[in-house]
């Protein structure tokens, strides 16, 4: 798609144009010229832009529920977001992480392969630490970490692989995400091909007043049977068929039978404490509202209506004469 100009870009053009600062036959023939464009086939961009951003909402439901999962367990101020979806080549990835973190390696049948969630080891010490019940200050002690240590981390992350699985969910796909190794060394892992494309999911996450990113590489090559799920057009259509036909009638025969409070307000008026004790009955309220005014109807307390007073068939009603919208101002 062209570059869309702005209008002073347009109106420079014009000038220039027009005081022969630029030939428009020339503009041609540079339009005409083949645009060559550079490509890096170790950098494959394998994922769509339409994928790309399926997986960024998948894993930012995942970081809500990540967020949940260890504000619960640590006990401490937890703040997890998503900060980028890159794809780039996995030597790439391997190269950016720090030489001693965390390694978790997770299989998630029915998809085959492996993927990564590496935990920078400001994260990772604050969690141990406050498992161990610190204060979740952070020390990087990753390369001589004790079993013990080892198995609390692997038990902490084992739990939030449920947020992991119910993120992916919303895409129609179970998995079943299990840790089947604890790795500190990244050098050790050589799960896919180095120029095998990968999509690096950054966390940004706070543990307290410890703050460094949560990491999950994703191959392609593990992604691919579920690659034609991550569209939004195979995502839309998949949710339009949620609801069956019996479904739709039983919600509907509910929400039809449904009880709401409907509320006509006459009118409003202000009298003295004095003045409401010595009322009797036959006294007279006057009203702030005038007879030509429409008077407004509350469901369930919001002003939905405005109406006009009346009777039908011997009985007090309200005709409705217009909806309520956001731009009326109405005093309720």
């Amino acid at each position: 798609m062209a570059d869309i100009l702005s209008q002073s870009e347009i109106d420079a053009l014009l000038s220039a144009l027009s005081t022969g600062e630029m030939n428009a036959e020339e503009l041609k023939d540079e339009e005409k010229k083949q645009r060559i464009r550079t490509y890096d086939f170790k950098r494959a961009l394998r994922f769509s832009k339409d994928q790309i951003r399926s997986l960024t909402r998948i894993h930012e439901n995942y970081a809500r529920l990540l967020t949940s999962y260890f504000s619960a367990q640590l006990r401490t101020y937890v703040q997890i977001s998503v900060a980028s979806v890159d794809q780039l080549p996995y030597e790439e990835f391997i190269r950016s992480i720090p030489s001693a973190t965390v390694l978790n390696v997770i299989e998630a049948p029915p998809l085959e392969g492996h993927l990564i969630i590496e935990v920078n080891p400001n994260i990772a010490y604050a969690m141990l630490d406050r498992l161990l019940g610190g204060n979740g200050e952070s020390m990087n002690k990753i390369e001589n970490l004790t079993e013990i240590e080892t198995d609390l981390m692997k038990g902490l992350f084992e739990g939030g692989l449920q947020a992991l699985k119910d993120a992916w969910s919303s895409v129609e796909h179970e998995i079943n995400p299990t840790l089947i190794e604890l790795e500190t060394n990244p050098q050790f892992l050589q799960l896919v091909s180095p120029n095998e494309t990968v999509i690096v999911i950054s966390l940004s996450a706070m543990i307290g007043k410890s703050s460094g990113m949560i990491n999950l590489c994703l191959p392609h090559v593990v992604l691919e049977p579920v690659i034609p799920k991550l569209s939004m057009h195979y995502w839309m259509n998949e949710k339009k068929n949620d609801v069956t036909t019996e479904e739709y009638k039983a919600l509907k025969n509910s929400v039809e039978h449904s009880y709401i409070k409907v509320i006509a307000n006459l009118g409003n008026s202000q009298i003295t404490i004095g003045e409401l004790l010595n009322l009797r009955a036959g006294d007279v309220i006057k009203l702030d509202q005038h007879l030509d005014q429409p008077i407004v109807v509350n469901i369930d307390g919001l002003p939905k209506f405005l109406a006009q007073p009346g009777r039908r068939q011997k009985q007090i009603a309200v005709q409705i004469i217009k909806n309520i919208s956001e731009e009326d101002d109405v005093d309720e």
